[in-house]
């Protein structure tokens, strides 16, 4: 495994454990007969113990694990004055409420979110398929290669929106306890849901086929970025 790797596998065991550990905690204190509302707020505000700590021992926290528990520690102060455990229950709706209007949000900016995110996991493959050209290239030269991460910005948006409305529905409909663990599987079924859908709108738009319309672009000599580029 080469270091670049190990970073990602360490990456994504971090927000297993970000997920995981606070929901194993909230079963432990419920069996030990703590009152629902005490554990959901000690659950609440352990993303922020474990980021306090991360920034003692490494001098940073990473943008991601900031920004959950940006979200997290909000809801949770509305909850607070609120006093009411179905809200806490919810805040996870906060989450991925706020992430799908960003995502969708990002279509405006200079590179959308999804272009972002997948571009550490795929540029790779266009690569290992001979597509000249590293992704701001691309980016620059090819209009569709545009528009796939702009519409995938859009997919991911509205998945999580609806994330968002499941996690409100079941915090307020279902049986307290049921409501934890049934929300991180919610996060696995969204993400796989999601991974089938864009990685299916990925090949039929020929983004890992070098003689895809997508790339007929390349074949021209290289123009300064337009304006449509420099602009979202």
């Amino acid at each position: 495994m080469n270091p670049v790797q190990r970073r990602r596998l360490g990456r994504v065991l971090r927000v297993l454990a970000d997920i995981g550990v606070p929901t194993a905690i909230y079963y432990g204190l419920r069996a030990a007969g703590v009152s629902i509302y005490l554990t959901l707020v000690i659950v609440a505000v352990l993303p922020a113990a474990v980021a306090v700590i991360r920034l003692l021992r490494y001098g940073k926290v990473e943008g991601l694990a900031l920004y959950m528990m940006a979200v997290m520690l909000f809801s949770t102060a509305i909850s607070l004055i609120d006093g009411s455990p179905r809200f806490l229950l919810a805040r996870g709706a906060w989450l991925t409420g706020i992430s799908g209007l960003w995502f969708i949000g990002s279509i405006w900016a200079a590179r959308p979110l999804a272009f972002h995110y997948t571009r550490p996991l795929l540029e790779h493959r266009t690569r290992v398929v001979s597509i000249p050209g590293d992704w701001d290239e691309l980016w620059e030269r090819l209009p569709k290669f545009r528009r796939i991460w702009r519409v995938g910005s859009v997919l991911w948006g509205i998945a999580l929106l609806a994330d968002s409305a499941a996690r409100v529905v079941m915090a307020y409909t279902l049986p307290p306890d049921l409501v934890p663990g049934l929300g991180n599987l919610l996060y696995g079924v969204t993400l796989l849901v999601m991974i089938v859908i864009t990685n299916v709108y990925y090949i039929a738009t020929g983004l890992y086929d070098r003689r895809s319309s997508l790339y007929a672009p390349l074949a021209e000599p290289a123009r300064p970025a337009s304006a449509e580029t420099a602009t979202p």
